[in-house]
């Protein structure tokens, strides 16, 4: 194995998980590259311990103080980048720059929860001739962040950063076919100077998920992953009178105009469906071509030749999601629609056991086809042909998903139009991958996101931390109204 074999983080070392291990692999070649525990809920109990041991202490410390740890630990992402990326794209089969890309995001959002002091420093105000009002976001104990494969590095960065400057302590579950990432970054929290304890990492699988569900001493879970499983994490943690904020599945639909411009419209729903082997939430899955827009899509099926696995494209995660999203081509195919480009049975020179899925378009789909509403995850873009703009937005409209939706247009008028009536909680203008920025909040709607406030920007305080009211009098003397 190319790596050591992997242990739990908790209370600023590593332990052995009380279960067996699991193999991890790394799908450009197929190779095992290190193993992980699949740890039980004593496991989760031993993390929970300590992290109730160091909130107190850590929630004291100041919040200017907390920020500068992380100031710390940006410089060491920046640092470490090189390093943190080749393991992104070990452990996940991204293409190198893809990796490179997402360490970046993730110093992004740790610059961003160094504004903690600025922008969550509450409120004060007079509300009566000597008395104040003011107001001051509390952290709320221990909490827990479940992440998925995708984004080794950037999805745990989406809620470390910020949850830990306001005064949380945290227990992170990472997917376990990505795990080496997850314990590099404790080690750079720890050399950034984190206090032992504040942050936990737990390896495993479904029984440390519902561990930390029922767990007591767990205030608030946060989760990225499939629609299916976001519903059932929900569920369980609210029944456990947690706060719960669980992202799921999506079904992008990018819909494309015949005025669009034809080369960046093109390029972009090329990249956006094929970036990252399409197993991002934010992927273009499916386009819906309005009109007379074939002279597009041809520019599309060229753009997307110039896609090459092994080299732009990556692998996909294993060799059973290659065989699910193969099958969902298949199923298209034999139900009428046009392979345009097609991936399947993709092998790459010198890494023939990888999971390689080659860029696919689909024309000619209908929307009541399982392609057309399921989530693929892959290098897949299905095309559904509409004669007007209102039924193009029906068929968005229809969708249970609600995580992202663009246009491509060169009318304003018909983009406003559009992106009042497309249901999406981030919806982009001639942008195949409507991602916000910080201090923008990342979130969707409808099935795609179950719980309030968002995970990353400014709505992620919300979530984090608890308000605390206080009034204050100090002079007698003052002329008594009904608010005194």
């Amino acid at each position: 194995m190319k790596y050591p074999a992997l242990k739990n983080y908790i209370d600023g070392k590593y332990v052995s998980g009380s279960g067996i291990n699991l193999d991890v692999y790394a799908p450009s070649d197929g190779s095992i590259i290190s193993v992980v525990p699949i740890s039980k809920s004593e496991d989760v109990n031993q993390a929970v311990i300590a992290a109730q041991r160091a909130f107190p202490s850590w929630s004291a410390t100041p919040i200017k103080e907390r920020a500068q740890i992380f100031y710390r630990y940006k410089s060491l992402l920046e640092k470490n980048m090189n390093e943190l990326a080749l393991l992104v794209q070990e452990e996940n089969g991204k293409t190198i720059s893809e990796s490179i890309a997402e360490v970046e995001k993730s110093i992004e959002v740790t610059e961003f929860a160094c504004s903690m002091p600025q922008i969550a420093a509450g409120e004060v105000l007079e509300v009566s001739k000597g008395v104040d009002c003011h107001i001051e976001h509390c952290p709320l104990g221990v909490v827990a962040s479940i992440t998925p494969f995708n984004f080794p590095n950037m999805v745990p960065n989406w809620t470390i950063p910020n949850a830990l400057v306001l005064g949380n302590c945290m227990i992170l579950k990472p997917s376990e076919q990505v795990p080496i990432s997850a314990n590099k970054i404790a080690e750079l929290l720890k050399e950034a100077g984190l206090p032992d304890g504040v942050f936990n990492i737990v390896h495993g699988t479904k029984d440390v998920v519902e561990a930390i569900c029922d767990h007591p001493g767990i205030q608030a879970v946060s989760f990225v992953g499939s629609t299916k499983v976001a519903k059932i994490v929900y569920a369980r943690a609210t029944s456990n009178l947690k706060r719960a904020l669980t992202l799921g599945g999506a079904k992008n639909h990018l819909i494309v105009l015949p005025d669009a411009n034809v080369n960046m419209t093109a390029s972009n729903v090329a990249a956006s469906m094929s970036g990252c082997a399409g197993q991002r939430c934010m992927a273009a899955s499916a386009m819906v071509a309005v009109g007379s827009v074939d002279h597009i899509i041809n520019q599309l099926v060229e753009e997307s030749k110039k896609i090459i696995p092994g080299k732009n494209l990556g692998a996909v995660i294993s060799l059973q999601a290659k065989e699910r999203i193969e099958n969902y081509i298949t199923e298209a195919e034999q139900q009428g629609a046009k392979i345009l480009l097609d991936g399947r049975n993709c092998k790459v020179e010198g890494k023939e056991n990888g999971f390689y899925v080659g860029p696919t378009v689909i024309d000619f789909v209908k929307p009541e086809m399982r392609i057309a509403k399921e989530e693929v995850f892959g290098p897949v873009l299905a095309i559904i042909r509409a004669e007007n703009v209102d039924t193009a937005l029906s068929i968005q409209n229809s969708s249970m998903y609600g995580n992202a939706a663009s246009v491509f247009t060169q009318n304003g008028g018909m983009a406003k139009y559009i992106s009042e009536r497309a249901s999406a909680g981030m919806f982009g203008v001639n942008i195949g991958v409507p991602v916000p920025r910080e201090p923008f909040s990342f979130g969707g709607w409808n099935e795609s996101k179950f719980g309030t406030c968002d995970i990353t920007g400014k709505s992620s305080i919300e979530f984090w931390t608890k308000l605390k009211k206080t009034t204050v009098k100090w002079n007698p003397d003052s002329k008594v109204n009904w608010m005194s």
